[in-house]
């Protein structure tokens, strides 16, 4: 029926894959290109392969998106903050989720369009589904990606001969993404960081020139630093700083 979704469809083919491949002897969902050659996997290693890419499938999605460096700052400015406890870690990766996919939601909808849909409505392949997919997120990637880590990742990987950003390999541009996302990640966590710091010396100074030493900075310098972060508007001008940080792609 028409009005059951791609998801179901899956799922179902997935549970019938074993009858399939006693009555036909060959299941026609992946294949692969191999010096021209066209190469047709196994109904196992089919099965092998799309089972480990559902599994894997989350953490991929977070780690080809901006959700690294949005968790990474929020856990930083908890930390800066001394709110450990305070700040439950399922309410950091919420607000970094959320962020996430506002950040995201035109990639997302230019992938809906431009290959979900036609897959939904038989006109591509997966294989030709997922080549689609791939160009409005290496877009995005290589807007986020340092020359100096993508020409550190293609050194390793062997593509150093390559010139074009948008010839490498699409792990290529992930790792470079990866590793460039981390260091944009802790320069924004260091300056959001100083200002507490700052906070945290003068009130251990001050207590420790009044004598008071057994009485611990924190039980002073956490009102004053939660004071500070509301006054200033914090969350605000860190959501602006995340969002902002997100370069045009």
């Amino acid at each position: 029926m028409k009005s059951l979704s791609r998801t179901h469809y899956l799922a179902g083919a997935l549970a019938l894959m074993p009858l399939a491949a006693g009555a036909a002897g060959t299941l026609d969902l992946l294949s692969a290109n191999a010096a021209g050659t066209q190469i047709d996997f196994t109904v196992k290693t089919q099965i092998l392969i799309l089972l480990t890419l559902l599994g894997l499938l989350p953490v991929l999605v977070l780690m080809m998106t901006s959700f690294t460096r949005f968790v990474i700052v929020l856990s930083l400015l908890r930390l800066a903050l001394g709110l450990q406890q305070g700040l439950p870690n399922r309410i950091v990766t919420g607000v970094a989720l959320i962020l996430t996919l506002l950040v995201m939601r035109p990639i997302g909808l230019e992938v809906w369009d431009k290959a979900m849909v036609p897959f939904d409505q038989d006109k591509i392949t997966m294989q030709q589904a997922l080549t689609v997919a791939q160009e409005p997120m290496s877009r995005f990637m290589l807007a986020q990606t340092s020359k100096t880590a993508l020409a550190q990742i293609a050194r390793l990987s062997g593509e150093a001969h390559i010139t074009e950003p948008k010839q490498h390999a699409f792990v290529v541009k992930l790792a470079a993404f990866l590793l460039s996302e981390l260091k944009t990640a802790f320069q924004i966590g260091c300056m959001l960081f100083i200002p507490f710091l700052v906070i945290d010396l003068v009130v251990a100074s001050v207590l420790m020139a009044m004598g008071m030493m057994m009485l611990s900075p924190l039980v002073i310098s956490l009102p004053l630093k939660l004071l500070l972060f509301v006054l200033v508007d914090g969350w605000s001008l860190t959501v602006n700083t995340l969002v902002s940080s997100i370069q045009a792609y």
